[in-house]
């Protein structure tokens, strides 16, 4: 009888110790996900340039494999397939919109927010181009990120919105091979 009660006491410890340390871990963690896309209205902003020059000198880190460029240009394709079977236009390619997604990848390696690490709006990357974006992490294929961008509301009306015209993708690499994953929406 005394083995049995015991084995309950160290059975409740060890559950009460596992629970605050899971607690703990959680609330010391300053990773922020935040799964909603991001717009900007046409006039949030209205008559301010905002060009980050330190944030576009971050465009080196690019990842420049062959299978990230490759996996940019299917995403693309495959929102454009989507946009064509339900009426709507095709996006068009932007350079400055890409150079834009290409510092929001960077920026989301370290803090995975619409907001960026300076606590600027993520549109501030280039004022004049961006409107919309979507983010993701850890889709290490085309296939897996576009369904996950159209399983989630909020990015599918990204993709899906009538009045973008252009759009620029981006992946960043992390240190352990992750990819990170930055979509640009503009008008």
């Amino acid at each position: 009888m005394r083995k049995i009660r015991m084995k309950r006491v160290i059975s409740l410890a060890m559950g009460v110790v596992l629970t605050f340390t899971l607690l703990a871990c959680g609330a010391t963690s300053k990773a922020v996900i935040d799964d909603q896309a991001a717009v900007r209205g046409l006039e949030e902003g209205a008559g301010e340039i905002w060009i980050d020059d330190e944030a576009i000198a971050l465009a080196g880190t690019a990842v420049s494999s062959q299978a990230a460029l490759d996996a940019c240009s299917a995403v693309l394709n495959m929102m454009n397939q989507q946009r064509a079977a339900q009426g709507l236009a095709a996006l068009a390619w932007s350079d400055a919109l890409t150079n834009a997604a290409q510092v929001r990848a960077n920026e989301i390696v370290d803090v995975f927010s619409h907001t960026r690490p300076n606590g600027s709006a993520f549109w501030t990357v280039d004022s004049n181009v961006q409107y919309g974006e979507n983010l993701a992490k850890l889709y290490q294929s085309a296939d897996s990120v576009y369904q996950a961008w159209m399983n989630s509301p909020t990015h599918a009306a990204n993709i899906m919105d009538g009045g973008y015209k252009t759009v620029g993708i981006a992946i960043s690499q992390a240190g352990d091979g992750s990819w990170y994953w930055a979509q640009e929406f503009g008008y």
